[in-house]
């Protein structure tokens, strides 16, 4: 199977949609299929960007039997304008790099940005090929939810896009029953055209490691109870509460926070523990993909929170990653919703309610003390997404998927 991939963010770059596509090209390419992306150059969470991708527009690449087309729309400014510019920019360059290609088999995009759907219908058009539409985030219902779109008119002018771009699709795909939900009853897409396909992990890659290794002792993270993250500090996070749970437990010098990570909360963040004075939290800088599993191995409790104004099912992929690693999760996430579900089946955590610091503190101190309920988390947590969530599995769910898609494309063709 030939399968054309577009996704707006890939390798070197670091974040859950980089390493999920990367990840699922890789397993593609395992199982004999011929997998080429599209994609843009690399700058997103990079401190220094490789030198052979400097002064170009275009490039091709292979990276373990992956051929990579790069194209660059330039956009200046900063981070913020670049995020944003990029959601308008990044599809064109897509459909662009998705022309120049030879006719595949299926195309599969990744969204957000939402107009990656827009790019992905008219390369269905050009190549005349089934498109598999794969949704991580629910645009626009995420920024409506965090206040950040209010206008009805563009409200309004958003989900006909979203709506668009999911009748277009000849399949869509979400990480969870919510999302599918979602989609379904409120969008009025047919739920026989949305299929869960839950996030997966490469349970080979980040696994159970030692808590003390070279890691940990570089950052001095021995000796100690340390709660770690490591992700995304965004606007959906709420991880205000975090801090506010480090300055309860701030005479407990037993105990620290360990946040590695970027995105547009973190200076708020920093601003706050001076403001506190707290000598008990540390930030570090996003870490490349090859370091990440040091990361959660060094960090005896892994935290995963949103805040209350999240009511999209989303399910945050570093709940995996912390199972995959053997560690026990502590997430302030809304009861409701699919992540919540997803630790109570799994037995993997606790999870304690949205915005309240104190009980934050609480369970924070009941997993010091409760070396067996750790384990016990630890144990039914990794067991679980080694069954559920491994890579292995996802890529034979997403062959019959396309197998499924491409087979029904023909018989509509015919």
């Amino acid at each position: 199977m030939n399968i054309l991939l577009l996704s707006r963010y890939f390798p070197p770059e670091i974040g859950t949609a980089a390493n999920l596509f990367f990840d699922l090209a890789r397993g593609l390419r395992v199982n004999s299929h011929n997998v080429s992306v599209i994609t843009g150059f690399p700058w997103y969470n990079l401190d220094v960007i490789p030198d052979k991708y400097n002064g170009k527009i275009y490039m091709v690449e292979n990276i373990d039997g992956i051929k990579i087309i790069r194209l660059k729309i330039p956009v200046i400014g900063t981070k913020k304008i670049k995020l944003a510019v990029g959601h308008l920019t990044a599809p064109f360059a897509s459909f662009l790099g998705g022309l120049i290609e030879q006719k595949p088999d299926i195309i599969f995009i990744y969204s957000p940005p939402l107009f990656m759907g827009i790019a992905g219908y008219l390369l269905n058009l050009f190549k005349g090929v089934p498109l598999v539409m794969g949704v991580q985030d629910l645009h626009p219902q995420c920024y409506i939810d965090q206040g950040l779109l209010k206008n009805k008119a563009i409200i309004k002018f958003w989900e006909e896009v979203e709506k668009f771009c999911y009748r277009r699709a000849s399949l869509i795909t979400v990480h969870s029953e919510g999302n599918k939900k979602h989609i379904f009853e409120t969008k009025g897409i047919k739920e026989d055209k949305v299929r869960v396909l839950p996030n997966w992990i490469d349970t080979d890659e980040v696994k159970p490691l030692p808590r003390d290794n070279e890691f940990a002792n570089r950052f001095d993270l021995t000796g100690k109870f340390v709660v770690g993250y490591a992700g995304t500090l965004g606007m959906s996070q709420g991880f205000m509460s975090v801090i506010d749970a480090a300055n309860i437990l701030k005479n407990r010098k037993d105990i620290d926070f360990f946040i590695v990570g970027d995105g547009i909360e973190k200076n708020k963040m920093i601003e706050r523990v001076k403001e506190l004075n707290l000598d008990n939290v540390r930030f570090l800088e996003m870490q490349p993909k090859d370091i990440y599993p040091y990361v959660v191995a060094s960090c005896d409790v892994g935290i995963v929170t949103l805040n209350d104004r999240v009511k999209t099912p989303v399910v945050p992929s570093k709940i995996l990653s912390i199972m995959a690693a053997a560690r026990p999760v502590l997430a302030s996430i809304p009861h409701e919703g699919d992540a919540a579900k997803l630790i109570k089946e799994a037995n993997c955590g606790i999870n304690v309610a949205v915005g309240q610091p104190d009980k934050l503190a609480e369970k924070i101190l009941y997993l010091y003390g409760n070396k067996d309920a750790c384990k016990i988390f630890a144990e039914s947590g990794r067991k679980y997404v080694v069954e559920k969530f491994s890579l292995k599995k996802a890529v034979n769910n997403v062959e019959n998927l396309f197998y499924s898609a491409i087979e029904k494309f023909q018989e509509k063709s015919q």
